[in-house]
């Protein structure tokens, strides 16, 4: 099997195919480093709070229940009319691309595949900013001169921050000088921020009451650990929004889903636990795989990048790990990485331990 081969899955937890891609059984025990999901688990409310919807599958999700914006809304400190809910980022995403179809896109890569895909649904021509060097750094006079183009301007610009994969995160005032040059340019400057709750720095949710081009997407998903719930929304002007809803499906948003919101948010006991769970584990997991000689540029969420040192070196690893029983993920589908890295989420400390040990091995093997 060559390095950058062909038939990789485009997203982490797709067991059975790199099992079947490595020749190894599909009973083999796995531990996935390759999902980037809270280690904690769904909160343990969870299971009573479901036993007890059942009705809500009888009806259809009441468009005029305004109880999920709300309870986001309060949470943000914005208003509620501010306020989308999606099914999951994916639909955020979607309806970002939507709202400039036909348009100029400029992507801040390496990232997340789906900005790319879905400007492409939308007819929007992609042009690429890469992130700088080893440590992912961007380059402002680019992106301001990008976002102005040579002939016409760019409709939008996706961000994530922090960012996946490589977990770094732009700073605040960088956005600010983005989105000054957006309205300069007409350009929408759309964040997502679907691992900002994993990070310690600050949303970037106060500067919506001064940037009307800024579109905020948030995941209740990824922190709650609850993936094929589909939960995520939207923030931006009180235009914007409206808009993006005029332009979404009917009934996307699931009666569980849009139940779920508010006693979720309210969950402020979990999402201590959860930021403690990442103060305590992040920054001695990091420094142990930097110490082995990985090169790991410094992360603000709940997963890492490691680089490999090649592309055959990166696949060589990938494959000690997964004959150990660890998925890691690989990253031939982000622009500008080319194989040469491997993501790993930060899990409990007895995975992590088992990862580093395997790290370890794979520096003697």
């Amino acid at each position: 099997m060559t390095p950058g081969s062909t038939n990789w899955p485009d997203h982490g937890g797709r067991r059975a195919a790199l099992l079947a891609r490595f020749g190894l059984p599909a009973d083999h025990p796995l531990i996935d480093f390759s999902a980037n999901l809270n280690p904690l688990g769904p909160p343990a409310w969870l299971n009573d709070w479901l036993s007890g919807a059942t009705e809500r599958l009888a009806v259809y999700p009441n468009p005029d229940d305004e109880t999920p914006a709300r309870a986001i809304a309060k949470r943000d400190g914005v208003l509620p009319e501010q306020v989308l809910a999606t099914n999951g980022g994916a639909e955020a995403i979607y309806l970002a691309a939507a709202l400039h179809a036909g348009g100029r896109a400029l992507v801040v890569e390496p990232t997340f595949s789906e900005y790319r895909l879905a400007c492409a649904h939308y007819g929007l021509s992609v042009e690429s900013l890469r992130l700088q060097g080893e440590t992912f750094e961007l380059d402002i006079d680019a992106a301001e001169r990008a976002m102005a183009g040579t002939t016409h301007s760019a409709a939008l610009l996706f961000l994530c921050r922090p960012n996946n994969p490589t977990g770094t995160l732009v700073a605040t005032q960088a956005v600010e000088r983005l989105l000054a040059r957006g309205l300069k340019t007409g350009t929408t400057v759309v964040v997502d921020e679907a691992f900002i709750d994993f990070s310690n720095q600050q949303a970037l949710t106060p500067l919506l009451a001064s940037a009307p081009n800024l579109v905020l997407l948030r995941s209740l998903t990824k922190l709650y650990d609850l993936p094929g719930l589909r939960i995520g929304y939207m923030l931006g002007s009180l235009s914007m929004v409206k808009r993006a809803r005029g332009l979404q499906m009917p009934w996307s948003v699931n009666a569980l889903a849009l139940g779920l919101v508010a006693p979720l948010l309210a969950d402020a006991d979990y999402l201590s636990r959860t930021q403690a769970w990442l103060g305590d584990v992040r920054p001695g997991v990091v420094d142990a795989v930097r110490a082995l000689g990985y090169g790991v540029p410094a992360t603000q969420a709940n997963f890492m990048l490691l680089d490999a040192g090649g592309a055959a070196e990166a696949e060589a690893l990938f494959a000690f790990l997964l004959r150990r029983g660890l998925l890691a993920r690989h990253t031939h589908n982000f622009p500008g990485l080319d194989g040469r890295w491997l993501r790993l989420a930060l899990r409990d400390s007895a995975d992590n331990a088992l990862l580093l040990e395997a790290l370890a091995a794979g520096r003697q093997a």
